[in-house]
């Protein structure tokens, strides 16, 4: 069966590859992660206060979108409102519980936007539909879905054109009707261009749902391959994860992934056509902790060493032994992503065992001159048998000082 052509938005999107995810709110100023209402049963009316010390003192747009385009990212997903119901963007009189109304004063949102496009990333819209703010949400569904879908209007028309809408929390009424198509058919008709993506939660990685969902989600899991064979349109595959243990910022959360994990998940996801959101979680006054801005700047160095294939580069029939995997560009090279190679040198200084020698690969027909090395341009000895399709070049170890976690190797 045939894989439906996909739009000019989607490939925009899968060629971006890899996007930061950015939880900020109230919560933010109690440093315990984005649900610390919900888990700590704290009454909404004590909750609410939180607001009366929002400031947003150190929320530099322009400067956190630098941090995203020098970590390699192309756009950035920020919750434009998360399940605690308050908006960091002008609710333009749908609520008071919003920025604008917060001692911020200000439409975080539309600052967001500008200093996205002063930086040339894409701004993306998360935005709720679940909220323990709104009674409504519990005692009027109806009167809520019109609510969420008047809130999501505002975004589409205050804003200019943005990249697309991540939604999150349909996961909290299985059973109910949300109107999908309303909510939709009003992103359509005013952001025709936007991505539409809902999030199914941790335990329906993957999972298709309505017709106008560009991308299915893989939340904190790495994506599996997608069969769009027979599809009625071709849907994108995207995997989000947190950088530590929580998505809104954890004080107290030391369990920070090392940059090796990172390209790891980044590569992961690359090898099946999906793309990699990771997320930060700001301070309370909106600045991205030192910490998770240098694990961001140090993926952001590698992916500069490799950025054809990150970007460019397709799932390929070319298989390689464990996790090795090939990607292929439409200039016809292919990349072949090699894991867990061992540091040459003196055995008094280096350490670990294994992982040089031959690499084999199935698949290759085509007739090979060379086999590099893409951050150094190496030549690499190889043997190639094109009518079988067998590849088994000779992977060299990484010269001393050098530790790439995943060394690309290109043919020609």
């Amino acid at each position: 069966m045939a894989i439906p052509v996909p739009l000019p938005r989607v490939v925009k999107f899968e060629n971006d590859a890899y996007g930061m995810f950015i939880h900020w709110g109230i919560y933010s100023q109690l440093g315990q992660g984005e649900w610390i209402q919900h888990l700590k049963g704290i009454p909404m009316d004590e909750y609410v206060k939180l607001k009366d010390s929002f400031t947003a003192d150190q929320f530099d747009a322009y400067k956190i979108a630098m941090t995203a385009k020098n970590a390699g990212m192309k756009y950035i997903v920020l919750t434009t409102r998360h399940h605690d119901g308050f908006s960091l963007y002008d609710t333009r009189g749908l609520s008071d519980f919003d920025a604008i109304h917060s001692p911020a004063g200000r439409d975080l949102i539309a600052e967001f936007v500008d200093g996205c496009r002063k930086a040339g990333i894409t701004p993306f819209f998360y935005h709720t539909t679940l909220d323990w703010y709104q009674p409504s949400f519990n005692e009027d569904f109806d009167a809520y879905l019109e609510y969420l879908r008047a809130s999501i209007e505002v975004l589409c028309t205050h804003y200019g054109p943005v990249g697309g809408f991540w939604f999150d929390g349909n996961w909290s009424k299985p059973d109910a009707d949300w109107k999908l198509d309303e909510l939709y058919g009003t992103i359509r008709r005013l952001q025709p261009e936007a991505m539409i993506i809902n999030n199914t939660g941790l335990s329906h990685l993957g999972e298709l749902g309505h017709p106008e969902l560009d991308s299915v989600t893989f939340e904190q899991g790495r994506p599996t391959p997608l069969n769009r064979e027979g599809m009625s349109k071709y849907v994108a595959a995207e995997m989000c994860q947190t950088i530590n243990g929580h998505w809104g910022i954890g004080n107290h959360d030391f369990s920070n992934k090392s940059t090796g994990e990172l390209i790891e998940n980044l590569c992961a996801c690359r090898k099946v056509g999906a793309n990699y959101l990771l997320n930060v979680g700001p301070t309370a006054g909106g600045q991205i902790p030192k910490l998770q801005e240098a694990t961001l700047e140090v993926v952001g160095d590698w992916i500069r060493l490799h950025n054809k294939p990150i970007y460019e580069g397709k799932p390929s029939l070319i298989k390689g032994q464990g996790d090795n995997f090939a990607l292929e560009t439409e200039d016809g090279r292919t990349y072949l992503f090699i894991h867990r190679l061992s540091i040459d040198g003196h055995a008094n200084v280096t350490t670990g065992d294994g992982g040089t020698g031959p690499k084999a690969f199935t698949g290759v027909h085509q007739e090979i001159s060379s086999v590099r090395w893409l951050d150094n341009n190496e030549e690499l000895s190889f043997t190639h048998d094109p009518q079988s399709g067998l590849l088994c070049f000779q992977a060299t170890g990484y010269p001393y000082g050098d530790n790439l976690v995943v060394r690309i190797a290109v043919i020609s």
